[in-house]
């Protein structure tokens, strides 16, 4: 749980510049490009690794956060997703949420269900679309939580003053190795077709 990944280990900001000047398609130049945007906003918006570590320690005696709790907490967040149909990058983006707060704030268990749940919703209004996201008096209904929509609000205000809005998540950089590998792989399929169409006319 405490273990944080710098993505920044395995592309080197100076790396990343010379692969940039290296390959040769404005595809996978453009995703260099994206990727070196999001290693420099990483650290930004990674949890606080003492704060993680505080609540990993924690006893478990029902008035401090701890890491079993927080790890339910994902589960309902899961939950919800699937219930709603939403995206993987919907559910990468609450767990940021949810781990960088707890790790700057103390947030008391009873509490934790309004905190989960802001960041959930915070998240839905980011990455989903308009028409599909859910009305606040539906998502504590189903939630079969007893806070009211002024507390949802309330939260998500705090959390907004609190982490700044949109993060760089786990699932972005994912999705952009793969994006550069795939272009590599069309880009080296691409110039064996041209190689064996030039050995043809040779020919």
């Amino acid at each position: 749980y405490t273990e944080q990944l710098d993505t920044r280990t395995f592309f080197p900001p100076k790396a990343i510049t010379l692969m940039i000047d290296t390959f040769a398609t404005n595809g996978t130049q453009e995703l260099l490009v994206q990727l070196s945007m999001l290693l420099e906003q990483e650290l930004r918006y990674q949890p606080k690794l003492s704060g993680l570590r505080i609540i990993e320690s924690a006893h478990d005696n029902g008035l401090r956060m701890t890491a079993r709790l927080r790890d339910f907490e994902v589960k309902d967040l899961l939950s919800l997703i699937q219930f709603f149909g939403f995206r993987t990058e919907t559910f990468s983006l609450a767990v940021n949420y949810l781990d960088r707060f707890l790790s700057k704030m103390k947030v008391q268990p009873k509490h934790l269900g309004c905190v989960g749940l802001s960041c959930f919703y915070l998240a839905v209004k980011i990455m989903e679309e308009e028409s599909n996201i859910p009305l606040a008096t539906d998502l504590i209904r189903i939630s079969q939580y007893r806070f009211t929509v002024s507390d949802l609000m309330r939260m998500e205000g705090i959390l907004l003053e609190k982490l700044h809005g949109k993060a760089t998540t786990a699932f972005q950089f994912l999705q952009l190795y793969c994006s550069i590998l795939c272009d590599s792989i069309n880009c080296k399929r691409n110039n064996l077709k041209l190689e064996r169409l030039e050995a043809q006319l040779k020919a």
